[in-house]
């Protein structure tokens, strides 16, 4: 144990901040990718993929697109996760990097339904599950940067910043729409303005590319290639030894895939559609918010190292217990203002929950099953959190009115909230001295 920490302590503050830049550059970008169409089904996938439904009905199977990436992404989790586990981090990342750019590009050049017919979804539902895919395998990769560097006492702190991939991402996202709509015709910008965020990718995977392949692999994984003891199948071997760990972190980030879905996707249509806000005042929101969201990640990773994750994320899901209900009250004036204090809320539950979970899920591993189980058990999260509601989110407005979409998300609150009490503190454990907590 001594030697580990004596391993870390050796990792100096440049190495330090190479390893946080890359990680927070790829994941950025990632998340770049893939909000990007979340704000295009909202806003006018509706009109190039399903022109015959028209209204809210082509709105809502253009957003149900969105919840396809959820369902693959614990396929991505498994397939990445056995490379990350076998062949190394770095290598992985390079390659989920690589995928996710190439499918935005596309989809930036894919015809519209009136151009090749209905072959036009079935190409977009691919390229979406692609997406999901690679993203799936993204997330545990950039965590596992931090983490695996970072000495204990730090490692929340260090989580931050592939947890602000999301927020920084939804923020560069919104802002390229916002700038392609206002700088032409609405009537172009529906045509193929939609296009130039998702094309203007490839700047962005050339810039990621080149910050990820400075880096070395990280002391975890080094330590498990030279002691010989890497998994022939890291998946069948999480799921024998650590399926509990699985199953708990998969029920402790439900609540936080419930409020991305909400506050990314459902409430841009939902400010569009039912509120009478303009697209700009909607994306507006939406960076608004997403800064909010910055924040409060910022304030719970490092609070983690401070009070320890359960107590940081307990307290998160707890105001995810009231924050549905809450953001669409304040919301319900249907102005700017009131829109972007009421997302703000939202995504705050967001960023209250993520910013340790860089720090949490990987502690609950062994080193040898790091990436495949953490990464499953987040990807797990986004189909209890994002699929599910996508499925049932047009049943639940019949019923209920947008008190659906805030109930449920108070449902996936609760199940956070059980997971958490049934889980263990690992904020003091050494990283890689023993078999990792439940």
């Amino acid at each position: 144990m001594a030697q580990i920490a004596a391993d870390r302590a050796e990792v100096d503050g440049r190495t330090m901040r190479r390893v946080a830049t890359a990680s927070l550059t790829g994941t950025t970008i990632e998340f770049y990718d893939f909000l990007i169409y979340g704000l295009a089904a909202a806003l006018v996938f509706n009109a190039v993929f399903f022109p015959s439904m028209g209204g809210p009905e082509g709105t809502m199977a253009s957003i149900a697109t969105f919840g396809v990436a959820f369902v693959f992404r614990p396929l991505g989790a498994i397939l990445f996760g056995h490379y990350g586990d076998r062949i190394g981090r770095k290598a992985t990342l390079i390659t989920t990097l690589m995928i996710m750019g190439t499918s935005t590009f596309a989809i930036g050049l894919l015809p519209s339904v009136e151009s090749i017919g209905k072959g036009a979804v079935v190409i977009l539902v691919l390229l979406r599950a692609l997406q999901g895919i690679a993203l799936g395998g993204e997330w545990a990769g950039a965590a596992l940067l931090t983490t695996e560097y970072a000495a204990r006492g730090q490692r929340g702190r260090y989580s931050m910043f592939p947890q602000l991939g999301p927020s920084l991402g939804l923020i560069l996202a919104a802002a390229a729409m916002l700038t392609t709509f206002r700088l032409m015709e609405p009537a172009a910008f529906a045509a193929w303005g939609w296009r130039i965020p998702f094309l203007a990718s490839a700047v962005l995977i050339a810039v990621g590319l080149w910050v990820r392949l400075k880096i070395a692999e990280t002391p975890s994984f080094k330590k498990v290639q030279s002691a010989g003891t890497r998994s022939a199948l890291p998946f069948v071997g999480c799921i024998r030894d650590q399926w509990r760990q699985v199953l708990l972190s998969g029920g402790i980030m439900a609540v936080v895939f419930g409020a991305f879905y909400t506050g990314a996707s459902f409430m841009v249509a939902h400010a569009v559609g039912t509120l009478g806000l303009s697209m700009s005042q909607a994306l507006l929101g939406v960076i608004v918010a997403a800064f909010a969201m910055s924040l409060t990640v910022i304030a719970s990773a490092w609070l983690s190292d401070v009070l320890g994750r359960r107590v940081v994320l307990l307290i998160g899901a707890a105001f995810g217990l009231v924050a549905g209900p809450l953001s669409f009250a304040v919301m319900e004036p249907g102005s700017f203002a009131s829109f972007a204090l009421g997302n703000s809320l939202m995504l705050c539950v967001l960023g209250l929950n993520y910013g340790p979970i860089a720090a949490f899920l990987p502690e609950m591993f062994q080193a040898k099953y790091r990436y495949t189980g953490a990464g499953l058990g987040y990807n797990i999260a986004g189909i209890l959190g994002g699929a599910v509601p996508l499925v049932i989110a047009e049943d639940l407005l019949a019923r209920w009115g947008t008190d659906g979409i805030a109930y449920f998300l108070s449902a996936l609150a609760v199940l956070s909230i059980g997971c958490l009490l049934m889980a263990k503190e690992t904020s003091g454990v050494e990283l890689d001295a023993e078999p990792a907590l439940a």
